[in-house]
């Protein structure tokens, strides 16, 4: 028995759809992203950028930045009555929109007054 003698002589491939244009691009439908991300615009990214730029080259600017900007969250705080906590207020620096900024412009005010200026830094901390 000769198998070519019982398979069908036209196969068609119902998966398989050519586009009516080849130069349109097709469109593929994916499950693993459901709501694609919407841009958006940070309204304070100018104000970060310039946080982020400023170079810090005068000792009393140092001395300033270093004394206004907290090593700590000024705000964190065990709230104690007649000797017993009655409950911890989280730090709620965290929650400034230029926290990571502000924080990184004081270190780099007391890198400016270890290393060019060879001050001791340990009032700061």
């Amino acid at each position: 028995m000769k198998v070519f003698n019982n398979t069908p002589k036209k196969i068609f491939f119902a998966s398989w759809v050519l586009p009516d244009r080849l130069d349109e691009p097709t469109i593929e439908l994916t499950n693993s992203q459901p709501f694609a991300p919407r841009p958006y615009w940070d309204i304070l990214q100018p104000l970060k950028n310039w946080l982020d730029n400023i170079q810090i080259s005068d000792r009393q600017l140092a001395h300033r930045l270093c004394k206004f900007i907290p090593a700590q969250c000024p705000f964190e705080q065990d709230v104690v009555l007649l000797g017993k906590k009655l409950f911890h207020i989280p730090p709620m620096c965290k929650l400034n929109p230029v926290y990571e900024e502000l924080v990184g412009m004081r270190f780099r005010a007391l890198c400016y007054l270890a290393d060019e200026c060879q001050e001791d830094i340990s009032q700061y901390y």
